[in-house]
């Protein structure tokens, strides 16, 4: 309420001014009536500005200046080619006036462009083996992100965009326990990202409002950068592959560095339940890799040497068959 008031006080003086000086050589009325006018446009362009934030602002103004300077450049160009005053007057307006136009669209719907670090790196070279890896909300919440880091096999920078910040605490504020829970520890793994000193972490503001899902802002933020999308989605991974982003899966990485079990090799497991066929047994390695051991039923809650015979490769990783030929230990 109190603003409004301070904005009637404001509207009222120019009125006023425009009243005793009235401009355009109008009489008094009309004066005040045009002041009146043009300070409540000013006003309502003054709601819209503080409503955007201050990095599509700042965007904003570098282009019209930017524009500004092309449009001068340009018309002082053909103006001294041109025959005559006044086709040479109207191509220094045009310039003048579509160059700033046009700074300002761009600056306003590619923010991202303007951004001082990203003005910077253009005109640096590539530092070898930097690269920015981009994370996006399950892998966070995942945490197996984390472990890897602290080994120091992830170089590079690790982005964390405000989108995905702003989702996860949406799961983590989710009325679902479950949800809850594992948004809190998404929040956990980004603190023990920041604090660590084996990896470089920044938060990114940049934000695609035509986009409409995360997804396809991850995909617009790695083009950008040039980037590397680091996740867990098994959609995300193809989409972004799609369209020619490099795509770090940890569940890949996990699958790929499982041991490798030879048929014919043994191997020491615990029986944990039984399987889904006739005298099957149910064991599973570290890992998560799970192991089907035949005439293992009655072993379930022992300890087993079983002889490995046979190793599937399956999407979600590996499964190992095996048999039990001896006493439970």
């Amino acid at each position: 309420m109190g603003i409004w008031l301070f904005r009637l006080f404001v509207l009222g003086l120019i009125t006023v001014g425009g009243y005793f000086y009235p401009p355009f050589r109008l009489t008094a009325l009309p004066g005040a009536a045009v002041a009146c006018a043009v300070g409540a446009l000013m006003m309502v362009i003054e709601t819209r500005v503080r409503r955007a934030p201050f990095r599509v602002l700042w965007s904003a103004g570098a282009g019209l200046l930017i524009g500004v300077f092309v449009g001068w450049l340009f018309g002082a160009i053909y103006h001294s080619v041109v025959r005559t005053a006044e086709m040479g007057t109207f191509i220094r307006i045009f310039f003048v006036v579509i160059m700033p136009y046009i700074g300002v669209l761009v600056g306003t719907k590619k923010p991202e462009w303007f951004d001082p670090a990203h003005v910077v790196g253009l005109f640096k070279e590539k530092r070898a083996g930097r690269s920015f890896k981009i994370l996006d909300t399950s892998v966070i919440i995942d945490g197996r992100i984390a472990d890897l880091c602290d080994t120091g096999f992830v170089e590079g920078t690790l982005v964390i965009p405000q989108f995905v910040l702003k989702e996860l605490h949406l799961v983590a504020d989710s009325p679902d326990a479950l949800k809850r829970q594992r948004g809190r520890r998404g929040l956990d793994v980004l603190d023990h990202l920041q604090k660590s000193s084996q990896v470089e972490t920044v938060l990114s503001d940049a934000d695609f409002p035509e986009a409409r899902d995360v997804d396809s802002k991850l995909i617009e933020l790695a083009k950008t950068m040039d980037g590397k999308i680091v996740t867990n989605d098994f959609n995300l991974n193809k989409v972004a592959r799609i369209h020619g982003i490099k795509v770090l899966n940890i569940n890949e990485l996990v699958n790929s560095m499982r041991p490798v079990a030879l048929p014919g090799e043994t191997m020491n497991v615990f029986i944990l339940k039984e399987g889904k066929e006739k005298d099957q047994g149910v064991a599973y390695l570290e890992d998560g890799t799970m192991v089907v051991v035949d005439n293992a039923r009655k072993a379930i809650g022992q300890t087993l040497d079983v002889t490995v015979t046979s190793v599937l490769q399956t999407t979600v990783g590996k499964m190992i068959f095996g048999r039990y030929n001896g006493e439970a230990k």
